[in-house]
């Protein structure tokens, strides 16, 4: 009998120890998820902070690049206008202004709206001021200068003239 106490003892201190491994077991599992989780959290971040500088870097690197550009549309927007006799040569400078224009286009470059649209100094340039009886507040009734920008970001603003 006492052999058999001795081993109900010993099967239920095996057993407490088994209890106590598979609690350290569980809190060991507990843990490591605990610390999957957060190492996944923080790399999905990581990606998504990456992507915005990615992204905010191309923005950047076109804008300065396009920036250097737009002396040329403006020459070329000139040469369009210009009254010439030889019908060929206006259309092969209309074609190149197209093309640049679409190209400029296929990079997310828009052009600023002006002529009828209320003044906003995010946008525009005010380099005069008129009175216009037919115009409203804060109209802007001429462009001088174009203006170019990349999503919101304004590459270059407008140069208008403001009425009233």
């Amino acid at each position: 009998m006492e052999e058999n106490k001795e081993e109900v003892v010993e099967k239920e201190q095996e057993n407490e120890v088994e209890v106590i491994k598979q609690d350290n077991t569980k809190q060991e599992l507990e843990d490591m998820t605990d610390r999957y989780k957060r190492l996944m959290a923080e790399f999905d971040n990581f990606k998504k902070r990456s992507s915005k500088e990615r992204d905010s870097l191309y923005n950047s690197l076109t804008s300065d690049i396009v920036t250097s550009i737009l002396p040329v549309v403006d020459n070329l927007e000139k040469a369009v206008l210009v009254k010439t006799q030889d019908e060929s040569y206006k259309q092969g400078v209309e074609m190149v202004y197209k093309q640049l224009i679409d190209t400029l286009s296929n990079l997310g470059v828009e052009e600023i709206k002006t002529v009828g649209e209320t003044f906003n100094p995010e946008y525009h340039e005010a380099v005069s001021s008129v009175q216009d009886d037919s115009l409203g507040e804060k109209q802007i009734k001429e462009e001088f200068r174009k203006g170019y920008k990349i999503g919101e970001k304004v590459i270059r603003h407008s140069m208008v003239v403001v009425a009233n």
